[in-house]
């Protein structure tokens, strides 16, 4: 489930839905250190995540003092700035060692 606690991400989606995944929106992340309701927030959900045994993903990590927050919470992945930014794929195939064709699509 993309973007959890915003939108149309209900509760009752969890007991409808087969989610392999929870996404916890950038919004709750970029307000960890500002707010202490979005930190009471992430920690509810990666509560009830792990109640459920559904592994979590926080977004829009940029700084070390989100991350931190977050392991310590035991939050099992986690994207953003800090951890890298968007580059091409290409290049991110040379990282890993992988070579792709080139295809173009008209």
């Amino acid at each position: 489930m993309d973007d959890f606690g915003t939108g149309y991400s209900s509760l009752s989606y969890l007991q409808s839905f087969p989610f392999d995944k929870i996404k916890i929106d950038r919004s709750f992340i970029s307000n960890l250190e500002a707010t202490p309701q979005s930190a009471e927030i992430v920690r509810a959900v990666l509560s009830l995540a792990h109640a459920l045994k559904i592994p979590v993903i926080a977004e829009g990590v940029e700084t070390e003092a989100q991350r931190a927050f977050l392991a310590r919470e035991a939050c099992e992945e986690m994207q953003g700035y800090l951890v890298g930014r968007p580059d091409l794929i290409e290049r991110y195939l040379d990282l890993v060692g992988l070579a792709v064709e080139r295809r173009l699509y008209a």
